[in-house]
């Protein structure tokens, strides 16, 4: 299919799926005039990139899922070194967590002082 469906069908632009390749993420064959050419098995990639940029991750982080898929996994973060990614992502949001509530604290009890009969929900 050439990158009109690849995008249609997936919801993204052509100009991602361009940057997508640019990245290495995706390989598009070229057909003898010079378009690009994908298969079925780029529409599930596709998904994947945009599954985990969704939720967080980074177009780097998304390469072991997608190794993963190309190596015949039906599941892209069945891998050991996509569960090395996952493992590392949620510590990441852990230390995001720890901090916004430190700042969270912060900001109560600047507001405890500044107004000692306000109440501080949550």
């Amino acid at each position: 299919m050439r990158i009109g469906e690849l995008a249609e069908r997936t919801g993204v632009s052509p100009r991602s799926l361009r940057y997508y390749e640019q990245h290495g993420l995706l390989s598009a064959r070229r057909a003898a005039n010079g378009y690009r050419e994908y298969g079925e098995e780029d529409v599930r990639l596709v998904a994947e990139i945009r599954a985990l940029l969704s939720v967080g991750f980074t177009l780097e982080d998304t390469r072991p899922f997608l190794d993963c898929l190309r190596r015949g996994h039906s599941s892209g973060g069945s891998c050991a070194e996509s569960v090395e990614v996952y493992e590392r992502k949620l510590k990441e949001i852990d230390e995001e967590i720890r901090a916004l509530l430190a700042r969270r604290a912060e900001v109560a009890a600047q507001l405890a002082q500044s107004c000692p009969g306000c109440f501080v929900r949550g």
